[in-house]
Order: C-alpha cells, then sequence, then structure tokens
C-alpha cells in the first residue's frame, strides 16, 4: 500500500512559514504584501477558487485586493486596471483568475502584467527564466508538485520522470523543474505512442492530463511515485464524485506513494500562490 502524501498537512506548513515571514518583513520594513485577484465574469468554479485564495491569504496575513468585472469587460477596460495595478507600489502581486470569457485574450493579458508582479508564473519573461534554470516566479501548480515530490525523495538527482500532460500551466514547467532537480524527464502527450509502457519504467509519474482515471495500475512500476494534478467530475453510482487522472484504489497497491484526489496538489496550488506573493514583496520592496 503506498504512503498518502497528503496535501493538506504539507500545505498548511508552507502556510505556517509564509505566515511566520510575513510577520518579519512587516517588523523589518513595515511592507504587509498585498495581492490584486482579478475576476471576469461569473464562472462558479472560478468564484470558489477566489473564494478560497483570498480566504487564505487573510489567514497568513497578506492583504487581498478584490476586483469583480462584469463577463462583458472589454479588453481595453481590463488591460487599463492591469496597468493600474503594475503602477501601484502598494500591490506586489497580480492575479487574473482563468479561464477568462472568450473575447479576451488570455496571452495579452498574461503579457501586459509586470513581470515582477506575475505571481502565476505564466508571464513569458517568467517562463524564459525557468526554462534556462534561471526561475524567478514558478507557477503554483508544479511548484507545489515538487515541494510534496520532496518530502518523499531528499534526492531527486538521476530519477527517471514521466509528465503526462504538455500545457504551459502544468505539463511544461513541470518538466523544467524536475530537470533542475536533475531527473531524467519525458513529457507524454495524446500523440504519445506506447504511453503505457512508458510510464511503467518511471520512478515518478506526473498526471496533469485532465482525463479521469487515464492512468491504470499496470502503468506504474512497483514503488513508484504519483502525483495526481488532475481534478474531474464523474458520475458514480448516481452521485457527482471528484476523481484524479489517476485510478487511485487500483494504483495506491502498487505504488511508493501516491497523491489523493481531493486534498493532494490543490491545496499547495494556494500555499504556493501566496508564497510567491510573499516572495514578490520581498524583492520589490528589497
Amino acid at each position: 500500500m503506498a504512503q498518502l502524501i497528503d496535501g493538506k498537512q504539507i500545505s498548511a506548513q508552507v502556510l505556517a512559514d509564509v505566515a511566520r515571514d510575513v510577520e518579519i518583513l512587516k517588523a523589518y520594513n513595515g511592507v504587509i504584501p498585498a495581492l490584486a485577484v482579478i475576476l471576469v465574469g461569473e464562472d462558479p468554479a472560478s468564484q470558489v477558487y477566489v473564494r478560497n485564495k483570498i480566504k487564505r491569504a487573510a489567514e497568513v496575513g497578506i492583504i487581498s485586493i478584490e476586483h469583480r468585472l462584469e463577463a462583458g469587460t472589454s479588453q481595453i477596460t481590463l488591460n487599463t486596471l492591469i496597468e493600474e495595478l503594475n503602477q501601484d507600489s502598494s500591490v506586489h502581486g497580480i492575479l487574473v483568475q482563468l479561464p477568462l470569457p472568450d473575447h479576451l485574450s488570455e496571452e495579452e493579458i498574461i503579457s501586459s502584467i509586470n513581470p515582477k508582479k506575475d505571481v502565476d508564473g505564466f508571464h513569458p519573461l517568467n517562463v524564459g527564466a525557468l526554462a534556462s534554470g534561471r526561475s524567478v516566479q514558478v507557477p503554483c501548480t508544479p511548484q507545489g508538485c515538487m515541494i510534496m515530490l520532496q518530502q518523499i525523495h531528499k534526492d531527486l538527482s538521476g530519477k527517471f520522470a514521466v509528465v503526462i500532460g504538455r500545457s504551459n500551466i502544468v505539463g511544461k514547467p513541470m518538466a523544467a523543474l524536475l530537470l533542475l532537480a536533475n531527473c531524467t524527464v519525458t513529457i507524454a502527450h495524446s500523440r504519445t505512442r506506447d504511453i503505457e509502457n512508458l510510464c511503467r519504467q518511471a520512478d515518478i509519474v506526473i498526471a496533469a492530463v485532465g482525463r479521469a482515471k487515464m492512468v491504470k495500475a499496470n502503468w506504474i512500476k512497483p514503488g513508484a511515485t504519483v502525483i495526481d494534478v488532475g481534478i474531474n467530475a464523474v458520475d458514480e453510482d448516481g452521485k457527482r464524485k471528484l476523481c484524479g487522472d489517476v485510478d487511485f484504489e487500483a494504483v495506491e497497491l502498487i505504488a511508493g506513494a501516491i497523491t489523493p484526489v481531493p486534498g493532494g496538489v490543490g491545496p499547495m496550488t494556494i500555499a504556493c500562490l501566496l508564497l510567491n506573493t510573499l516572495n514578490a514583496a520581498k524583492r520589490l520592496t528589497a
């Protein structure tokens, strides 16, 4: 039976460290980290995510500045707001909750954020810095995955890792972080041939593809570490349930360590967002 990697417990420690450092920063130079959160439209999932982020920020002493905009907000209006926040020295982090309504350009919005205030780590300059090994702001979910992995493996050097998924938000930055930790890395995706056999060779499998229970027990090498980034809603026995990209019940019997869904990667993502906000405040006020 695999060791359970408890994201709630690990994120609680990260948040405790953030809260301590927020107090130290405040005592040292009077600065309180501030995060501006922009939510466009009424997407229910996005509203839940934003509410959770603001709640956790308050718990660690970070100021949240919420901007709720109507779904029909124009590109110019949103760009203007971001530029105002870029120029506001009291704001240290800017987060635009994705996805945006279809008429808005996510690429344009992300690129308009001051890279030093880009707490999501999505700005092209931060993406390039990570790819070249000069990471400043690291995307929150991959960063959370790395913290969890380091709880299991004190030294990742030489491990063979397979990342299933090639998104800009998780897959690609996850691979970059694993490379920085001296892993051998393969990114698998929808067109990868013989993906099952590839995964069976891996010491670490990161599943971030968005397909419910795609990764089966016979994909996993005995004793491997499995990080499940996926979160999917499925109907089972007439009830709506959440599950990951990994067939948890079956894989748990084979793997050496595994994250649950929910309660695994999700809490770590928010914790790392607040860690990034704290670090941005330190750099901007140094």
